[in-house]
C-alpha cells in the first residue's frame, strides 16, 4: 500500500471512531440516573426491550440514531429524538419496531420525535412490514406543542398512518409498557392488537390531575386507565401482561403466527464475498474527498465476487452504471465517477460532475432496471451538473431532466449511499431524499448542500459585504477575511452528515464496511412489497 492509501485509511478510521463515540453517548438516552429509575420501577429501558424482542444473532438496522443531535439543547437535549426505530427480525419476520425512550423527558414527543416515528411508518408502508409499538410516553412536549400538533407531518399523522396501514393489511401491535396519554391513547386501539403491562402501563385521554380540573372527579391512575381497567372493563387492550419480559415473549408469539404475503420477486442467489478486501474502502476514498479516486474500486469492495458488469463503459464516463450482486441480491448501480480519464483532448478529471452524455446513459440504465425488476443503488459523490455555454448549448438541462424523470418515476426500490459530496441538482438526479429512496445512508465523509463550502461562502460574502457597504461601513481585507472564515465555518457545519441526520435528511450514518450488509437487509425488506404499478416516465425532451 502507498503512503496516500495509508493516509486515507487513517483519516477514515478516525472519522468512524468519532462516529462510534457519539453513538455510545446517544445510546445512553437520558443518562444512567434515568436508566436506574426505570429499573427501580421494574421496567426495562427502551433499548433493553428492543434487544429482547429481536431474534438473537440476526442482522438488524437501527434508523435515525442521530435524530435531534445537538438540537433542543435549551430543553436539555433529546438523544435519538426520544424514540428508538429498528428494522429487524422478530420470530424470523422482518418488522419495524418503534420504542419510546422514557429516560428522555419521560418519552415526550418533540417535533423531530414525530418526524422519526412517521419516517419509520413510511418504511413499513413502502415495504409492507409489520409494526410493533413499544409505548412508554408522556405525550406531546407541551412547550413546543405548536411545532408538533396541528400540521400534516406532525403528531396526528401517525394515527392517520395507523389507519392507512390497517387498510393495507399491514399488521400492527401495540404494547403499553408505561404511560400512553392524550392523543397517544389512540395508538393501541388503532393497532390490530394491544397488550398492557400491569402496574406500569396506563392509557387515558386525560390523567387524574386533568380529570380533577375538568370535571372535579377524584380518581387514581390505575382505576382511570390501568391494566385491569382496560383489559376487564373498557376492552381497549387484548392482553394483560404481568411484566415487560412476558409482554415481549407474547409479542414474539403473536408475530410468529402471522401469515405470509406475496413477494416482489427480486432475484437472489447464494451470496459470495467480494474478492477485493472490503477494508480497502477506507484507503481508496481520498482524505477530505480532495483527490480523484476510482469509484469502480469502491464498488469492487462491496459487491459479490467483486464482479461489476459495466453498462456503456466507453460512454458518459462521469457516471458508472452496471449490474452486480450485493449479498446475493441482483442490483443495478448508478455511481458518480471521480477519477482522471484520458480523452482525445488529453487528461480530464471527472470530479463527480454529471455531463450530458452521463445523464443520458444513466436515464436509460434506470429505465432498463425498471423493466427487468432490478433494485437500484445510487452511490453519490457528485458536485452537480456541468455548467458553461458549451454545456447549456448541448442541452445539459434537458439531459438532466431526463435522468431525474427516469429516476423519480422508478417503481423498483431505490437505495442511496452518500459517499462524499452531494451537491445541488446532482443530489436530486442521484436520488436524494426528496426522491423517496427506501433508505438514505451516508458515510461519515458525506457532505450535503446546494453547493460546496468554498463557493457558497464566497457568494454569501459578496452579499454580506455589499450590505455592510450600503450602511457606510468600511471593509478592510482583514475584516473581509474574518467574515469569509465565519461564513464558511457556519455553512460547512450545515453540510455535515450529522447535521443532516439530526434532521432526518439522512436515515443513518454508517461505517463504510457496513454498506453491503445494510443494503442487503434493505433489499430484503423491499422484497416484501410486490410492485403493482407499471413503469411510466411521462413527457421527455429528446
Amino acid at each position: 500500500m502507498d503512503l496516500e492509501f495509508n493516509r486515507n485509511e487513517d483519516a477514515m478510521k478516525l472519522m468512524v471512531s468519532n462516529m462510534r463515540k457519539k453513538l455510545d453517548k446517544i445510546y445512553l438516552g437520558g443518562g444512567k440516573k434515568n436508566i436506574d429509575k426505570q429499573h427501580e420501577k421494574g421496567k426495562m429501558t427502551a433499548r433493553e426491550r428492543v434487544d429482547a424482542l429481536l431474534d438473537t444473532g440476526k442482522p438488524y438496522l437501527e434508523i435515525g440514531e442521530f435524530v435531534a443531535y445537538e438540537m433542543y439543547e435549551e430543553q436539555g437535549g433529546c438523544p435519538a429524538g426520544g424514540v428508538i426505530a429498528v428494522l429487524g427480525y422478530v420470530s424470523n419476520r422482518l418488522c419495524i419496531i418503534l420504542a419510546n425512550d422514557a429516560t428522555v423527558k419521560a418519552g415526550a414527543w418533540f417535533p423531530l420525535t414525530a418526524k422519526k416515528n412517521i419516517r419509520a411508518q413510511e418504511i413499513a408502508m413502502e415495504n409492507r412490514l409489520p409494526v410493533i409499538y413499544l409505548v412508554d410516553s408522556a405525550g406531546v412536549y407541551l412547550p413546543m406543542q405548536d411545532e408538533i400538533f396541528p400540521d400534516k407531518e406532525h403528531f396526528g399523522r401517525m394515527f392517520r398512518n395507523n389507519a392507512k396501514m390497517s387498510a393495507m393489511g399491514i399488521p400492527q401491535l401495540s404494547a403499553v409498557m408505561g404511560s400512553c396519554v392524550a392523543g397517544g391513547a389512540y395508538l393501541p386501539i388503532m393497532s390490530d392488537e394491544a397488550l398492557i403491562v400491569e402496574g406500569t402501563g396506563s392509557i387515558f385521554l386525560a390523567g387524574p390531575f386533568l380529570v380533577k380540573a375538568a370535571i372535579g372527579e377524584d380518581v387514581d391512575q390505575e382505576t382511570l386507565g390501568g391494566a385491569s381497567t382496560h383489559s376487564e372493563i373498557s376492552g381497549v387492550t387484548d392482553y394483560k401482561m404481568p411484566d415487560d419480559a412476558t409482554c415481549i415473549k407474547t409479542i414474539r408469539q403473536l408475530i410468529d403466527k402471522l401469515g405470509h404475503n406475496e413477494k416482489a420477486g427480486f432475484d437472489r442467489v447464494t451470496p459470495v464475498p467480494p474478492k477485493r478486501d472490503p477494508k480497502e474502502l477506507y484507503g481508496i476514498y481520498s482524505e477530505g474527498g480532495a483527490k480523484p479516486y476510482d469509484m469502480g474500486h469502491l464498488i469492487e469492495c462491496m459487491v459479490d465476487d467483486s464482479e461489476f458488469l459495466e453498462y456503456k463503459e466507453g460512454y458518459g464516463k462521469s457516471i458508472l452504471c452496471g449490474y452486480a450482486r450485493i449479498d446475493g441480491w441482483s442490483v443495478g448501480i448508478v455511481a458518480n465517477q471521480r477519477k482522471i480519464v484520458k480523452s482525445k483532448k488529453g487528461e480530464m478529471q471527472l470530479g463527480g460532475v454529471i455531463y450530458s452524455d452521463s445523464a443520458d446513459k444513466a436515464a436509460r440504465f434506470i429505465m432498463i432496471c425498471n423493466q427487468k425488476k432490478i433494485p437500484l443503488i445510487f452511490l453519490q459523490d457528485v458536485t452537480g451538473f456541468m455548467v458553461g455555454s458549451r454545456s447549456e448549448h448541448g442541452g445539459i438541462i434537458k439531459d438532466g431532466a431526463k435522468m431525474v424523470n427516469a429516476m423519480a418515476n422508478s417503481v423498483v426500490p431505490k437505495f442511496t449511499v452518500v459517499v462524499g459530496n452531494s451537491y445541488g441538482a446532482g443530489n436530486y438526479a442521484m436520488c436524494g431524499k426528496s426522491y423517496d429512496p427506501r433508505l438514505m445512508l451516508a458515510w461519515p465523509t458525506a457532505k450535503i448542500a446546494v453547493m460546496g463550502g468554498e463557493q457558497a461562502a464566497k457568494v454569501l460574502l459578496q452579499i454580506e459585504v455589499a450590505a455592510l457597504k450600503a450602511k457606510g461601513e468600511i471593509i478592510d481585507p482583514e475584516k473581509e477575511k474574518h467574515l469569509l472564515e465565519t461564513i464558511k465555518a457556519h455553512y460547512d457545519k450545515t453540510t455535515t452528515p450529522y447535521y443532516n441526520a439530526a434532521r432526518l435528511v439522512v436515515d443513518k450514518i454508517i461505517d463504510p464496511l457496513e454498506t453491503r450488509s445494510i443494503l442487503s437487509i434493505g433489499i430484503e425488506a423491499a422484497n416484501n412489497a410486490p410492485i403493482t404499478e407499471p413503469y411510466r416516465v411521462g413527457v421527455l425532451q429528446t
